[in-house]
């Protein structure tokens, strides 16, 4: 089958190319892909940065969310069909979205929101599932709470904003001057432009920020918290809670306490606590955000689409870090 691939890590910018079609387990759902999306994620895997952590086998078919048509199952397989129009952010440890076809556990796919395209949908998976596991599943964010959500015009941050507001909380986000209203129209109710102002000086007695930015801003970020707060981050530092959660060896785990320790020192000082939130795949949380989408509270946001031939142009394009939303490669 067609696929994107890369072949070591690093500089390697990617190829089309041919690779194994998938075999399918008896719990797996076959799809043939119609659309995915990238995600910085992929870039970070491409380079290598999570290696020790996602020891994958080279070459690797990148990609981490899909939307497409099952066209198998496997034995054990109940809840879906050949026909179905499906979406998922496949589990970490089996990649590769960016393909003609990929066998997904059916623990991580869930019924396609009808009122999507596959394009919109596929934007979706990895986005939604990040911002569900932060705000209500770690945070368990309530009505009336306020809330900081770091760069509110990117992938995450623009689902975060919508899911933030269906959850009653109060919503401060930072983004460039030219998404300002952009992000108020998404459901902001404070917007920082991050040109002309420091958040940190005049934000104040928040419940939670969600950070998905540097060191510099993860560490201003607890100047805006009450006693009590929360500050989540999905860019790192990893802690050894998350190391132990992979199933990581005890050197890693050393590893990743030492590198969140100034973090969660200086957060023990402010008497709010620190966390790193690394999105796992969660069919079931999916199909609560297909609910969503179908009652119009959550929209996806698609910035550019790609034709399969350009992924590479994609992920260049990603990185950059200018897209308002998600960025989309059809297949279909």
């Amino acid at each position: 089958m067609k696929a994107f691939l890369i072949d070591r890590y690093g500089q390697d910018t990617g190829r089309i190319g041919e690779a194994p079609a998938p075999a399918v387990g008896a719990h797996d759902v076959l799809i043939e892909v119609h659309a995915s999306s990238v995600n910085l994620l992929d870039s970070k895997i491409r380079t290598g940065e999570f290696k020790l952590i996602l020891p994958y086998a080279l070459p690797l078919v990148l990609g981490n969310d899909l939307a497409g048509v099952v066209v198998a199952v496997g034995a054990q397989v109940q809840r879906f069909k050949p026909g179905d129009e499906v979406y998922a952010r496949p589990p970490e440890t089996r990649i590769g979205t960016f393909a003609q076809w990929i066998a997904v556990n059916q623990n991580a796919v869930a019924l396609k929101p009808a009122n999507t395209n596959m394009a919109q949908a596929a934007s979706i998976p990895l986005v939604a599932l990040t911002a569900w596991q932060v705000l209500v599943e770690t945070a368990q964010l309530k009505k009336g709470q306020k809330v900081l959500i770091h760069a509110g015009s990117g992938g995450v941050g623009s689902l975060a904003i919508q899911l933030a507001k269906h959850l009653g909380a109060f919503v401060a986000t930072t983004t460039s001057t030219t998404n300002v209203e952009w992000v108020k129209a998404l459901g902001a109710d404070r917007v920082i432009d991050y040109t002309q102002q420091n958040f940190e000086s005049v934000l104040h007695d928040y419940d939670l920020v969600l950070n998905s930015l540097g060191a510099d801003v993860l560490a201003k970020s607890l100047k805006v918290l009450k006693p009590g707060g929360q500050l989540i981050s999905i860019s790192g530092p990893p802690t050894a809670q998350f190391a132990q959660e992979q199933g990581l060896s005890w050197p890693l785990k050393h590893i990743m306490r030492l590198l969140s320790l100034g973090i969660r020192r200086k957060a023990r000082k402010q008497d709010v606590s620190y966390a790193f939130v690394f999105m796992r795949a969660n069919g079931a949380q999916l199909q609560h955000i297909t609910e969503l989408v179908e009652a119009g509270i959550i929209k996806p946001v698609v910035d550019r689409s790609f034709n399969f031939e350009s992924t590479a142009e994609a992920l260049k394009y990603v990185e950059q870090g200018h897209a308002k939303g998600k960025v989309v490669v059809t297949l279909k």
